[in-house]
């Protein structure tokens, strides 16, 4: 009865192995211009392009004895490593990977050391596991940062190390620039009461969070005292900036659509280094940030960030070097440095029937405490 039991999570994890990438098509169907292209670049093999021997091996070839043969030794691999998990363990990474990481799952230590082969590369188990369950084209742990909520985050040379795969996120690359966007007006952004200011006596927020339907605030200003904030429209064992709760006036089925597909949504997390973003969704965010910006540049940038990918959205250290004096926008507002704008689902700019974030259906602006 123990071994049947065994078996049969280790045959439920296996079956809920990550799709070999056949992602759907981005925001195609609501006719945003260069969706398709959006999407086929979320699909594009990071490791070059090709698919060769030993890469990616979930996705090789499409059909075929490579493709099979491929399948077949992840999935032999794959069983190894699970049947040398206990059972608890067995279904505390059940419960992580059927729920995508909505609820809250312990830490899956296993030994720093074990690495395992596959092809001609050898993976370290946390690396291993995400392929598996989140990310079949993940290559090297340099792709992946750990998230604070995991035991191993922090930590350089541990005994154990965390495989859960939902306990790490994938790092966002910036290589490759986005379409730059125009400036959007901002008289609409300027603070509304006290509370984007530092109140006397309250010292200990380091940021406030306003969430915006096109032009049009919804709720109060959330205050975030505790490092690490999720910001979402409906999780599992969620507890944070519940955007399903606000009450909303706007009538947009637009509006609609988007609000109940920012699911899972961001968490917002400060850390050593700065602010990161995570993107807990099914659905891209885009996020523009002045830390993001060469200094040098002259319009800011809007980032797209995908699914189960995280995105170090500020620096402070970089925000206080920052200095437009000849910027007559920057000017004229609070100082735009310290805010993060951020779009769930629908992008803007250029290359979007959205020039502005005005436009975007349901945003964030976060607004960080400079003293």
């Amino acid at each position: 009865m123990f071994r049947t039991k065994r078996s049969v999570l280790v045959r439920r994890l296996w079956r809920s192995r990550a799709p070999g990438g056949e992602e759907e098509e981005e925001e195609a169907a609501a006719g945003e211009p260069g969706a398709a292209a959006a999407a086929a670049e979320a699909r594009a093999h990071v490791c070059g392009g090709g698919g060769g021997r030993g890469c990616c091996p979930g996705k090789a070839g499409r059909g075929g004895r490579a493709s099979a043969g491929a399948e077949a030794e992840l999935k032999a691999l794959t069983h190894a490593v699970l049947k040398r998990l206990k059972e608890r363990q067995l279904e505390g990474l059940l419960h992580a990977v059927e729920s995508r990481g909505g609820a809250r799952t312990p830490c899956l230590l296993l030994p720093a050391k074990a690495d395992s082969r596959l092809g001609q590369h050898w993976y370290p188990l946390p690396v291993l596991l995400c392929k598996v369950f989140r990310w079949p084209d993940l290559r090297h742990c340099s792709e992946v940062k750990r998230l604070c909520c995991c035991e191993s985050y922090g930590k350089a040379h541990p005994e154990l190390v965390c495989c859960n795969p939902h306990h790490l996120s994938r790092l966002c690359e910036l290589e490759s620039p986005p379409p730059p966007y125009s400036r959007y007006p901002m008289d609409f952004l300027k603070p509304t009461d006290s509370q984007v200011l530092q109140e006397p006596g309250d010292r200990s927020h380091w940021c406030v969070v306003a969430y915006w339907e096109e032009k049009t605030r919804v709720g109060r200003l959330y205050s975030v005292q505790e490092p690490s904030l999720d910001i979402f429209y409906d999780l599992p064992q969620g507890n944070g900036f519940c955007l399903g709760q606000l009450n909303s006036d706007n009538k947009s089925q637009l509006v609609q659509k988007v609000r109940s597909k920012i699911g899972y949504g961001i968490q917002l997390t400060k850390e050593v280094d700065g602010v990161w973003v995570y993107n807990r969704s099914s659905y891209p965010i885009f996020i523009k940030s002045a830390t993001l910006d060469n200094p040098d540049s002259r319009t800011l940038l809007v980032h797209k960030v995908f699914p189960g990918f995280s995105i170090k959205a500020f620096d402070y250290e970089k925000a206080y070097s920052l200095q437009r004096p000849n910027d007559h926008e920057f000017m004229q507002q609070p100082w735009t440095g310290f805010t993060v704008q951020i779009s769930f689902v629908k992008g803007w700019g250029q290359c979007y029937t959205r020039q502005f974030i005005s436009s975007c259906p349901c945003w964030l602006e976060v607004i960080f405490n400079n003293r």
